[in-house]
């Protein structure tokens, strides 16, 4: 078994959409990046390559590399999703945390657990997304930008 924590923070902007776990959220801003700066995807991703010793997603997909301008993070976590079974493992579970002041994002986890789910090809019941604030503290509490965490267990596929 292998573990892997992953945490991504963007800056909240106007002009942008608000895309979390690949699930297209209505809000006044959204978070600016060089792809289309999916926290919650990005941190699931930089958890999985640190569990497996390869890096982070700015080796992999780095901001001065044109053609991850704007790209889809699903997409991109569907290629890291290709390392990790070309390596020789599976998910056996992910555990994520969004922080975030606003906006209220309790009706969006269900959709970004099963998508999380299938680009990793695992079952939605391995993969937890939860949300929370600050309080009104710090960055993400004063409404500035959002950060998420993700903690992977990856098995090996010989184990499962």
């Amino acid at each position: 078994m292998r573990i892997g924590h992953g945490y991504d923070v963007h800056r909240l902007v106007p002009g942008r959409r608000l895309i979390l776990g690949g699930v297209d959220i209505p809000y006044e801003r959204g978070l600016d990046g060089h792809s289309d700066a999916d926290v919650l995807t990005h941190a699931v991703m930089d958890a999985i390559l640190g569990a497996l010793a390869l890096g982070d997603i700015g080796q992999h997909f780095p901001d001065t590399d044109e053609q991850w301008r704007g790209a889809d993070s699903v997409n991109m976590l569907c290629h890291v999703a290709g390392l990790m079974r070309n390596a020789g493992y599976a998910l056996g579970n992910l555990d994520t945390t969004i922080v975030a002041q606003r906006p209220k994002l309790a009706p969006f986890l269900p959709e970004m657990r099963e998508i999380l789910a299938k680009a990793l090809g695992a079952e939605v019941s391995q993969v937890n997304v939860k949300a929370t604030t600050e309080e009104g503290l710090g960055f993400s509490g004063d409404g500035s930008g959002m950060a998420a965490h993700g903690v992977v267990l990856l098995r090996a596929v010989d184990a499962l």
